[in-house]
């Protein structure tokens, strides 16, 4: 089966087609990092309109490298939420606009399950298992008895662990986005800062990053105003140790609680080195599965792999051309619907 697959959620456009949920033919992927640098962050209504710009491109640049024919296509997968609203709308027309040319069937893909099934082009995705999913927007433990089981355990009750990474990195002067920076010198420095790990005191699953970034900030600014010299490197260790902490031993806590041997990692912040090594040292009692960095970002094979799986396990289940965006999207409620 080929799967074409969109994604536009948020600043990246991408089009990629997979044969069987595994053989990723092409997944182009035209970035808009450089675009909204300057701003610090993603500007909605921009990156919509380089959606606009950029997707009919890249939707030729994917069937040319692909070597495949429009007609080829056997099913149309494509993101629909959650994201930027202005941004979804872009893919999705233009997934729908294909799939009615074609006269193809189209399935509309929750964004985080593309970025769990991302696990399934390398790995072979083993049931039942705890998914952590860390993102920009999301950062969330979730437990999966199988395809397409998403129960919701704890997430994040204040900022995303993707987003306390990058306001960490504006506070001490690091371009954005600022996670991977941060990973970068975290790997220069030493944890010499000692910042609180905050488990949280109701004995819940849930996470919440919001006062360890207070700490960093009031800790920078204290330094500022007596002239105190700030080691970076050894805060943006301190910081992501304190980080990683908490999420990797949640995570195995979960996974003894339920009896699980496999654990998925997910989303963005996947790609972090640190949380990778933290994962690998104490988690080897556990089958872990972690992407390769080209599809731990927003990427279309997830969403061609993801609208695979979820046809073989929905069969028949298209979605028609009133299929519309939904910036906001309860993971475990689209598919427990279904």
């Amino acid at each position: 089966m080929l799967v074409l697959g969109v994604e536009s959620s948020c600043d990246e456009t991408s089009v990629s087609i997979v044969r069987d949920g595994k053989e990723v033919l092409s997944n182009v992927i035209n970035s808009q990092i450089k675009i909204h640098e300057k701003f610090g962050g993603v500007v909605p209504e921009v990156a919509s309109r380089h959606h606009v710009y950029q997707v009919t491109m890249v939707f030729e640049e994917a069937f040319k490298v692909a070597n495949v024919k429009p007609e080829d296509i056997d099913l149309v997968a494509v993101t629909y939420g959650p994201g930027l609203i202005g941004s979804l709308l872009v893919g999705l027309n233009a997934a729908k606009t294909f799939a009615m040319m074609y006269n193809k069937p189209i399935i509309g893909v929750h964004h985080l399950a593309g970025h769990i099934y991302a696990n399934a082009i390398e790995h072979d995705m083993k049931f039942p298992a705890i998914a952590l999913l860390v993102s920009g927007g999301n950062t969330e433990l979730i437990y999966m008895p199988d395809h397409f089981n998403f129960q919701i355990v704890g997430e994040t009750l204040d900022d995303a662990v993707g987003e306390a990474y990058d306001k960490v990195a504006r506070v001490v002067g690091l371009p954005y986005p600022g996670g991977p920076h941060v990973d970068r010198l975290a790997h220069e420095g030493k944890d010499t800062y000692h910042l609180p790990r905050v488990y949280l005191d109701d004995g819940s699953y849930n996470f919440s990053f919001s006062g360890l970034k207070s700490a960093v900030i009031n800790l920078h600014h204290n330094a500022e105003q007596r002239k105190e010299e700030i080691n970076i490197n050894d805060l943006c260790r301190s910081f992501q140790d304190s980080v990683t902490e908490v999420l990797v031993r949640k995570t195995l806590k979960l996974a003894k609680e339920k009896n699980v041997k496999n654990i998925i990692v997910a989303g963005g912040v996947s790609a972090n080195k640190g949380l990778k090594e933290r994962f690998m040292e104490e988690g080897k009692d556990f089958n872990i599965s972690i992407p390769s960095i080209k599809y731990c970002t927003d990427n279309a094979a997830m969403i061609a792999v993801a609208g695979y799986y979820q046809n073989k396990v929905f069969p028949n289940k298209y979605d028609d051309l009133s299929l519309n965006a939904l910036a906001s999207l309860d993971l475990e409620d689209t598919y427990k619907n279904k």
